[in-house]
Parts: C-alpha cells; structure tokens; sequence
C-alpha cells in the first residue's frame, strides 16, 4: 500500500510540472543558477530597508515560499551592511523592488517602455531579469514590486487558486533554480479588482489579490449609491425630481462643493433603484428610448446632462482641483445616452449590468442581451473616453444555492472586448462563496492581468497541481459542470435554472467521476504512514469537492420531487440533507458558503425554498388539505406573441396538436425558437418556458402571452364538496379559464423579482370543476424573462378546521 501512495504521489508531483526532481524559473541550460539543492541555500533575498509594506511583504513571501518549497530558507537581507555583504558574496541573490531599481537602473527604462501611456489612474509593470548571480525583480510601483515577486513563484510553480491554504498549491522542490530569464509586462488594465460584500468572509482575499496580482480600486472614486442625500427635499422623493433642471445641478454643486475644492472624491451614484421625472426636459429626453431590462423609459440621457451640468460647475470653480466624481450607469440608466455625447473629464462610471445574462459571454450567439451588452460597453466607452469600468457582479452574487457557477466561459470572450474598448478595467462585487464561484476569481484575475492567457493551459495545469493522483477524474468532473453552463440556452440567472443546467445526465456523470477521484486518492487515506503536506491537501479538496457535489444532488433531487412529483415531504428530506451537508462544509472553512454571515431571510434563500416546501406539504399530507389529484405534466401551449388568443379563442377552440406530433421532434432544443407560433406544441409544467425553448426565432426571450391548455379528467367523488386548485411555481400575471370562461386573475409584479418569490397561485374551483371532462386553459402575460410554470400544479381539498 505505501508503495503504491509513493508511486500515485510521485505521478502526481511530476504531472504537475516535475515538483520533485527540481524547478527552473526561465529557460533551463547549462549555466542555471541555483538558489536551493538538495536541502543547502546560499541564496540571499535583497530589499531595501525602506522597502514599502507590498515590497516587504514580498521577500517575506519569497522567503516563505522557498522554505515550503525546499525545506531551506533563504535569508533576507533588509539592513545597508547585511545588503552590502549579500552582494558581495558567492550565492545567488534575489534582488527586490526598488533595491534592484537602485543596482540596474536600466530597468527603470525597460518598465517605462511597456507601462500604459498616460493612465487615469494607475498602471502596473514588472520585470524579471537575471544577470550572472542575481535576478533582479521589480515593479514600477509598491504593488508591482511584490507582483515581481510573485511572477517568480508562479515560475517555480506556485498558484493560489482559492483564498486561504485551501486553495494554496505549492510544489514539494529538491532543488530550485533560475535559468535564462528576462521578463518584461504590464497589464493593460489599470483596476483589476474585486471586493466583497455582504459581510462575506474576507478570511486570505487580500493575499489572494495581490499574488494573483489584482491591484485594488486604485484612485477610482467611489461609486455607490449617493446622489439621495444631495437632490434630497427637490421634488418627490429620492427617485422622482427633476434631473436636468439647471437649479438641481446647481443644487448639487453647492453641497459637494467644499469636498470637490480640496480635491477629495466622491460619489454622486444613483440611488438603487429606477429613476422618474414630470419635467418636461426630462420626460422629453426619457422617451428616446424604452429600456426593455427594466420595462421603463431610459433615464440615462438626462442623468448624464445632470452629471455634466454640475461637473463642469466645479470645474469652473476649481479649476486646480483633481477631484474625481464617480456614478453608476446602473437599473434603468444602465443603457447608453441615445445623444451623441460625451462627458466632462472628471466624471468616472462604473457599468453595473445587473440583469444581463450572466452566463454567456458577449460573442455567443445564444444570447442576445450579451451582445446587446457588447454594444452598450463599446458606447459606453466612447461615452467616458476610457474612463470606465466595469461593476461586474461575481455569480455567488445571485440569490443561489451554493452550487457551482462557472463564469470564465464567458469572461475570456469579455475581456477581449474590454481591452478593445479600452476602458479601466473591472471590479467584481462578490460574496466569496468560493463553493459557488470556485476559480472565476483566479481566472478574472489571470485574464485581466494578461487579456491573451491561454484558459484551457491553465486549467490543465490546474487539476493535477489542486487534485494530485485525482487529476483526471477530476477534470472530467469539471469539464462537465463548464460544459453544462457553456452549451446551456438559458439566458436568466437564479436559482430557478439549475433544472436546466444540472440535468439527471450531468448528475449522474459527475457522481460516477467523483467515484473515480475517491478510488484514485484512496490509497493515500489508508496508508500507514503519516500524510505530507501535499496528500493532505489531495484529500481535503476530493472530501470537498465530495460536500459540494452531495449539495448538487440533494438540490436537484429537492427541486425534482417538489416540481415534478409534487413530493414536498421528500423534497424537504433532501433539502434539509443538502442545508446539513452545507453546514460541514462551511465549517471545514467559511470561505466556501457566506449565509452564515449574510443570513439567509425570506424565500429567495435556499432555507426559505425548503421552508417553501415545508408550508406546502400539509396541503397534501391531510393536515390542511388532502391531494387530489397531480395535473398532467405536459401540457398543449400556444405561443402568442402578439397577445391575439383571447381574440382568435386559443382559450375555447380545440386544440390540434397534429403539427407537433408530426414535426415535434425535429425541433431540439437549440431549434426550437424556429417552431411556429400558429401550432400548438407541448411543454412540460416542472421547468419555465424559456430553459425548454421557447424564444423569439432571434434568440430573445419570449415576451407576449404563453396559453397553457390541458384536459383535466375527475370522477364526482373529486370534485364533490371545496376543491383548490394551487400552482406552487408561476410567473407572471395570470388569468385562468375553465371550460372557456374566466375564473380567477392572479396580479403579478412585471419584475419577476419584485415579487415574493414564493411564486404561487392558489384558486379556489369550488363548484366549478364537473365530473368528467374539465377544459383548464392558462394564460400567461410574459413580459419579462422568466414565463410560465415551473412547479407542477395540483388539486387538494382544503380540511376543515376542527
């Protein structure tokens, strides 16, 4: 058994990049120099002693790193004499930051050469040379000195894929060595950032940036929501005053005026919500165009005259002053001025496009709305001239589950176009839910540090470095999870589309290749001898990675038994199972999960979707109401996206299904936007209309009324005495019809969002259903993403209370 864990650990190790027989930094010869070999160092580590805290931290985590490596620590030579005698000496010498600015001042012209002409915030450069015994590693800043020190590492094969030591992969080196190295980048990206929020736990995230070399916001000025408190007492309330008024921006001027004159930032961000006016500039120039996202006239046109007006006030105030003005193109501003304008030289945006496809990248022609978003970033861009960046918002942002949500699909065709645009760069909001967003950090941070790095080497390099003797099977599972995402149709975000990406076959696929990776590393588990660093570390990632597919499973199996059975006693057994098994894994560390922190209040959240299923089974179990009966699963559908059903009777003629069943199955799923919509088709009641298909011909999401039809069969005794008819997942605004006539009308807010998420209808059909033939027919008013059902609907008789 120990020989066949030294034989599984030694192919690991080696297809990681030969860990165990040695590392060169640069391009191995003959003339390598050494910094460790076979347990002896000479090497020293050289900064100055006014080094800045980045630059300190730097030889400190060369230090530390060659040591974790090697077993050997170099020593670090941070005082005049003890620099003075390192250079004298015959050991290698790791020469840092602005020491190594002061001994090769060449080095200075070399960075200059690459560093970003004439930034509006910053810009990051680092080069790596090594000449006879020294190798000199430098920035052209703090930050960039330790981003040095870091590029080094990561040529001697360190990564840090996750925040904390869980994500830490650092090799097992007998011998370390420089080769042939001269290095020269920088990033043309000046904010390469992201922050957390919502009180998600920061435990590693600053050690995480810098090695991933993120730099922060920078002088970025703020951008949150601000402007309230400033137009506050002009008209109606915080969202409704009069925006191009030149008395509101005069108005503004003089409240951020003494913060302006001594050169301070600040923000004048919108609130967080949409904007309206009754002026009459304002409505004039809020009809140039209707935003669609947000089903409102676009405000941005008189926003950004607002913005001018009282931009170029101070300016002509203060005309020394190197104030930063920051605001958010966010909610119903997020669209484009339809003018042709541009902005004064001391406003700054960020770009929040908080409800626009998450999923795909711009250049998929699956998604409509990202290529819409394409266009908004380049106007956007021409707009700010380049000074803007963009909100990005990191997946375990979304009201979700704690399963895996991949982004970096889309984000290595984005930040193409982000480096096109040639805008600032982006700040990612996130929660650090490390168990959602698993390496979309480490990949944003890789592609905005170099737009042109190659994603799929990385990730090859990724899974034998994290998993060790589990690579392959490892990969495998991977590649199914970003494959499910890549390939999928939907378009929409939350938790209502796992159904659609997390199918039974991909399910079933990663359990069987999650098997695969607990055989591979089992022999390290049952060895005699203790674990070393690098086992343990195996272990723990295929035990977690265990954890968070039993979440995948337990969530699609609840999903799966409230939506399709209409089981909600074994839909809350594995909710409560996948909450249990999230409460392990959030103790193992609490960047994987942020609930513990955030709280977790109302039904968006995964314990109030249990808590949801809790409320509905004694509606069938007998304590409040007795099942009935299960409405079919599939039901006829009639598209109708001119809204001409009620008119042409799609809710009393019969149906003819005769098309679908003759052509139906030539429409797959990717195809079947083409169906005609003057044809009856079927969909089934378990998954909203969009994820089975149901697009405008252009990939859009459908938009127009959806007419659900099925043919209910019930004895007398079923529809004897009060009977309830209760939807337990339906969007929009509904109006229901038995036997050709109008029964109920369900009011729904036009954003799915602003509504319970609860999602369900429940319509009383005492003496109204007959015995025998029951004609239900089901109009939906889709106006904005999500349409239809999404949980099978039932029939219960309500109990009396005694």
């Amino acid at each position: 058994m120990n020989a066949l864990r030294t034989c599984l650990t030694t192919l690991a190790l080696v297809s990681a990049g030969g860990a165990s027989f040695g590392a060169t930094a640069g391009t191995a010869g003959t003339n390598d120099l050494t910094i460790v070999t076979a347990g002896r160092s000479e090497a020293v580590i050289v900064v100055s002693p006014e080094a800045g805290p980045n630059e300190a931290q730097g030889a400190a985590d060369l230090a530390k790193y060659v040591e974790m490596m090697s077993g050997v620590r170099p020593a670090v030579a941070n005082a005049r004499e003890a620099i003075s005698g390192a250079l004298k000496g015959k050991g290698a010498k790791l020469v840092l930051g602005e020491e190594a600015l002061r001994l090769k001042p060449g080095l200075k012209k070399r960075l200059a050469a690459i560093l970003k002409k004439e930034p509006h915030l910053r810009t990051d450069g680092i080069v790596l040379l090594r000449e006879g015994d020294r190798v000199y590693l430098a920035g052209n800043n703090d930050l960039a000195h330790y981003f040095a020190a870091s590029e080094l590492l990561r040529r001697w094969g360190c990564r840090w894929y996750l925040p904390t030591k869980f994500g830490e992969c650092v090799p097992v080196e007998r011998d370390l060595k420089v080769g042939k190295l001269d290095y020269v980048h920088s990033s043309p990206f000046e904010i390469r950032s992201y922050w957390i929020s919502w009180n998600g736990d920061r435990t590693g995230a600053e050690d995480f940036r810098k090695r991933n070399m993120m730099s922060g916001r920078g002088s970025l000025p703020p951008t949150g929501h601000a402007l309230g408190k400033y137009t506050r007492g002009l008209s109606k309330g915080t969202f409704h005053f009069p925006i191009t008024d030149p008395a509101t921006a005069r108005h503004v001027a003089d409240l951020v005026d003494k913060k302006y004159a001594a050169g301070e930032n600040f923000s004048l961000g919108m609130e967080d919500g949409s904007y309206d006016s009754d002026y009459p500039k304002d409505k004039k120039l809020m009809k140039l165009q209707w935003d669609k996202y947000y089903l409102r006239w676009s405000v941005t046109d008189p926003m950004l005259e607002l913005y001018n007006n009282l931009a170029a006030i101070l300016r002509k105030r203060h005309p020394e002053s190197q104030a930063k003005i920051g605001f958010l193109a966010y909610a119903n501003m997020t669209i484009p001025p339809v003018r042709d304008m541009t902005s004064e030289p001391n406003l700054f945006c960020e770009l929040a496009p908080i409800d626009i496809d998450p999923i795909h990248g711009m250049d998929d022609p699956r998604s409509p709305p990202r290529q819409e978003y394409r266009e908004m970033l380049y106007k956007w861009a021409k707009v700010m001239k380049g000074r803007l960046c963009i909100y990005d918002y990191d997946q375990g942002m979304l009201v979700w589950r704690d399963l895996p949500n991949p982004s970096h699909m889309a984000f290595r065709q984005d930040v193409k176009h982000y480096l096109k645009a040639g805008i600032l760069g982006v700040n990612t909001e996130s929660r650090n839910a490390t168990a959602t967003t698993f390496l979309n950090l480490h990949l944003r941070a890789r592609l905005l540090w170099n737009p042109e790095a190659d994603v799929d080497a990385l990730l090859d390099e990724f899974y034998p470095k994290f998993y060790g003797p589990a690579a392959e099977p490892m990969r495998k599972y991977w590649t199914t999870i970003y494959d499910a995402w890549e390939n999928t149709i939907v378009t929409e975000h939350e938790y209502f589309v796992v159904p659609a990406i997390y199918t039974a076959e991909v399910v079933e696929t990663l359990r069987a290749r999650l098997v695969e990776a607990e055989a591979s590393v089992r022999p390290l588990k049952n060895a005699e001898q203790a674990l070393d660093r690098l086992e343990d570390q195996y272990l723990r990632r295929v035990e977690w990675t265990r954890m968070s597919f039993e979440i995948i499973d337990s969530y699609v199996s609840m999903a799966a038994a409230a939506a399709t059975k209409c089981d909600f006693a074994a839909a809350v057994r594995t909710g409560e199972k996948a909450l249990a098994i999230r409460e392990r894994m959030t103790d193992l560390n609490g960047i994987f999960t942020t609930y513990r922190r955030i709280g977790e209040r109302g039904y968006a959240w995964f314990p109030g979707e249990v808590k949801q299923y809790r409320e509905l089974l004694p509606f069938t179990d007998g304590s409040k109401g007795k099942l009935v009966a299960k409405l079919p699963l599939e039901w006829a559908v009639r598209r109708d996206p001119e809204r001409i059903g009620l008119k042409a009777g799609f809710h009393r003629k019969p149906v003819d299904l005769g098309y679908w069943k003759k052509r139906g199955p030539e429409y797959v799923l990717d195809e079947r936007k083409d169906y005609p919509v003057d044809q009856w088709e079927t969909l089934r009641t378990d998954l909203y209309a969009q994820a089975q298909g149901v697009l405008h011909p252009d990939r859009q999401s459908f938009t127009g009324d959806l007419w659900y039809r099925t043919e209910l069969e019930l004895t007398a005794e079923q529809v004897a005495g009060p009977i309830h008819l209760r939807f337990p997942g339906l969007f929009n605004e509904c109006r229901l019809y038995l036997g050709g006539e109008e029964v109920a009308f369900r009011k729904q807010g036009k954003m799915w969002w602003l509504n319970d998420y609860r999602f369900e209808w429940d319509v009383d059909l005492t003496d109204k259903l007959v015995a025998g033939e029951n004609d239900l027919v089901l109009r939906c008013n889709v106006e904005h993403h999500f349409g239809g059902m999404f949980r099978r609907p039932f029939l219960y008789r309500p109990v009396k209370k005694e």
